[in-house]
């Protein structure tokens, strides 16, 4: 295990939709988002009150170029692990979401103990969707199955089926389903965690950005108040599902960069 200095919060680009399985288009959110976190239309300052547009406040890596396949995967993984070695806490801009697996793997290498926050619509459990078992549909299943989190809840979800049930029990998720949301259930973790935000959590009415629109979500201050209230540190985290082709009014995108602004200052 290594060790490294904690750095700033840094934005990664991982601009993927190789393993989208409806309508692919999310490979070009990340410099959208970013051209909306730096919109004049808002300011650096998050609600908890850190200056982002402070010097080194918050870092950016960059897009990493990717292709498609395994080759993809093994760069996404390896990029989130070079910035994990300099010092630098991801907070990654996709994409799909297969890329949650590989960087779930980077992580891991540096935390023995990690906990994994899931906001969804679809629990992305599937053992393989339509013959790809590095679907988006799966990555929290090759994430439990090789024992990269100690912990996995999953918030928002509305669209469980007898498959998913099962693996859900398989691997001792704690699902809060969006009926047990309603009910005042709410996510506690035990350790360090890293949160990955799929843009479809939210009810359609907040993103419509996205290639699956569910409704009945969640709303923005929903998981904003999840995020602030977290007690434990917050190592990584992910913005992905963000369907440019879908956001004519670039309120997705807008949203997206609300996340990234509190995520970035929760963990500064």
């Amino acid at each position: 295990m290594p060790s490294h200095a904690p750095g700033p919060p840094t934005l990664l680009g991982l601009p993927y939709d190789g393993s989208s399985s409806f309508r692919k288009g999310t490979a070009a959110a990340p410099p959208l988002i970013r051209q909306a976190l730096h919109s004049p239309a808002g300011n650096p300052w998050t609600e908890t009150g850190v200056d982002l547009g402070a010097d080194g406040a918050l870092g950016d890596a960059g897009d990493v170029p990717l292709t498609s396949g395994a080759d993809a995967r093994a760069k996404m993984e390896a990029a989130v692990r070079t910035l994990l070695e300099s010092g630098g806490r991801p907070i990654v801009l996709g994409g799909d979401h297969s890329i949650t697996y590989p960087i779930i793997r980077a992580v891991r290498w540096f935390h023995p103990r990690l906990n994994v926050l899931h906001f969804d619509a679809h629990p992305d459990l599937y053992p393989e969707f339509e013959g790809d078992r590095y679907s988006h549909a799966c990555p929290f299943a090759r994430v439990m199955e090789e024992k990269l989190a100690d912990q996995l809840v999953q918030v928002g979800i509305r669209t469980m089926n007898p498959v998913q049930r099962m693996q859900a029990e398989r691997y001792g998720v704690e699902v809060i389903d969006m009926r047990a949301w309603a009910a005042g259930r709410r996510p506690a973790l035990r350790g360090p965690v890293y949160v990955s935000i799929d843009m479809d959590a939210f009810d359609p009415a907040f993103a419509p950005g996205v290639g699956h629109r569910e409704p009945g979500g969640l709303t923005v201050r929903d998981v904003l108040g999840v995020l602030h209230g977290l007690t434990v540190p917050i190592i990584g985290a992910d913005i992905v599902e963000f369907n440019p082709a879908e956001d004519p009014s670039g309120m997705t995108a807008t949203v997206c960069a609300k996340l990234a602004k509190e995520l970035a200052g929760k963990m500064s």
